[in-house]
């Protein structure tokens, strides 16, 4: 296979960018990673389905309390995808230099800077790959701004593939 057709080719989906969050059983340890693998599967209940890296503090963290925070990255917050693309510590009730209040379905980090967010149970999981692909049922969901998302191919935010 040509690997440079490959990542062409894929890179012509039309991803979003989002930041993932969870936290530790305790809650005092939160994690968040930039995804872009991320769909709703179902209208009734509300799934969606999220790609995420096996050997990251996020996929620890969702395994050992099966929920998670999606955080919708808005068109202007470009540097927001970047920050997570590390991992980074809690500092107070901020991550990244990103102030977060705790979801009040899961306690699961909500940025307040985004634009939209969601709060899921996990309910499915499929384990193939580097990544893990977990299905979240939808518990709660906000919007503070119009829709905003931005998307890769606007930036050129390629990092895998």
């Amino acid at each position: 296979m040509d690997e440079d057709a490959k990542k062409a080719a894929l890179r012509m989906i039309p991803y979003g960018m989002f930041v993932l969050t969870s936290k530790s059983k305790d809650g005092k340890d939160v994690s968040a990673a930039t995804v872009n693998w991320l769909t709703q599967t179902s209208f009734a209940p509300p799934l969606v389905a999220v790609g995420v890296k096996g050997d990251s503090g996020a996929h620890a963290h969702i395994t050992e309390t099966g929920v998670f925070a999606v955080n919708v990255i808005g068109k202007e917050q470009l540097d927001t995808a970047f920050t997570f693309f590390k991992s980074l510590e809690r500092e107070g009730d901020s991550i990244g230099g990103q102030a977060f209040v705790a979801g009040p379905e899961t306690g699961c980090s909500l940025l307040t800077a985004s634009p939209a967010w969601w709060e899921c149970k996990v309910v499915g999981q499929l384990d193939q790959g580097d990544h893990t692909l977990f299905l979240g049922e939808v518990l709660e969901a906000g919007t503070r701004t119009e829709d905003q998302t931005i998307l890769m191919r606007d930036h050129n935010l390629n990092y895998g593939g």
